[in-house]
């Protein structure tokens, strides 16, 4: 049985699985023989040639699962971990490429057995550290978040060196197998975006600990599957929902009047500056809002 399984969700990937697969296989290739390591890829229904790279691709530890529809990240990792032999699961991103460490010594974070999750180290395409740790969105944090201040306050962030954290990014994050079953693995009423944040509230709650770890990196391009307004409004839906389920009648009423009015002001902006993003993307975000 694996220590490890990789699952690794695709959508419209083909200009990065390929990239990514080669550099995980390069790296453990000997891990991979031994059965130590086995990766999945889990697909949502791309319509270009992820899935004709993925098969040109010859290890026989390569497990591809495909979806008959887009389920969105949530139930597409969850349906790949379910197929995972390993005892930790290690998510990421197939806009990314294996850079340095070892995610094997993400494994001995997991001594402590208080220990539920371990994110990596997440650069951006210019190599610049990702924000890929951060504080649970309560109100006040949410503010800061809508007003942009969220990096200068330190909401999101990304650490130097190991340290306990709220939450990991979920483009390189490992879980304990066992652990990911019981919390019934990422909320599926979360489409994309805040589906990390949410696991590791949960986890928390229950007294586990999340911790960030520098041990193993990778570079993330930031160019995935989704656009601007897509990922605004899944944002602004992610935000509502965690609030309502997990934080509060009255917390969830002052984050949806918060959102409500920094959408009203961003479509007058956009009407008046004729910018049709802000304009139609934010009108959009008033009617989840209401």
């Amino acid at each position: 049985m694996p220590d490890i399984s990789v699952v690794i969700l695709t959508y419209n990937s083909q200009d990065y699985i390929g990239l990514l697969l080669e550099s995980l296989i390069s790296k453990y290739k000997e891990k991979i023989i031994k059965d130590k390591l086995e990766i999945i890829v889990c697909d949502n229904n791309s319509a270009d040639d992820t899935l004709k790279i993925v098969g040109e691709i010859r290890t026989e530890k390569l497990r591809v699962l495909v979806n008959k529809e887009n389920l969105g990240f949530a139930k597409g990792i969850n349906l790949g971990a379910k197929q995972a032999r390993g005892k930790f699961l290690l998510f990421i991103n197939p806009d990314s490429v294996f850079l340095e460490g070892d995610i094997f010594s993400l494994v001995k974070k997991f001594e402590d057995e208080k220990v539920a999750i371990v994110g990596g180290r997440i650069l951006q395409r210019n190599g610049k550290p990702e924000l890929s740790c951060g504080k649970f969105y309560n109100f006040s944090n949410t503010l800061l978040l809508a007003l942009g201040l969220e990096e200068k306050f330190g909401v999101r962030f990304s650490p130097v060196k190991d340290r306990v954290v709220d939450f990991v990014s979920g483009g390189f994050m490992m879980v304990k197998k066992e652990i990911f079953e019981k919390a019934n693995g990422f909320d599926e009423k979360l489409f994309m975006y805040t589906e990390d944040m949410e696991l590791c509230f949960r986890l928390k709650k229950q007294g586990y600990k999340v911790l960030f770890s520098s041990s193993a990196t990778i570079k993330h391009a930031g160019q995935g599957s989704a656009n601007r307004s897509f990922a605004v409004l899944n944002i602004y839906k992610g935000l509502l929902y965690f609030h309502k389920k997990n934080m509060g009648k009255i917390s969830y009423f002052l984050v949806r009047l918060l959102l409500l009015k920094k959408a009203i002001a961003l479509v007058l902006i956009g009407k008046i500056s004729n910018n049709q993003y802000l304009a139609q993307t934010y009108s959009q975000a008033i009617k989840i809002c209401l």
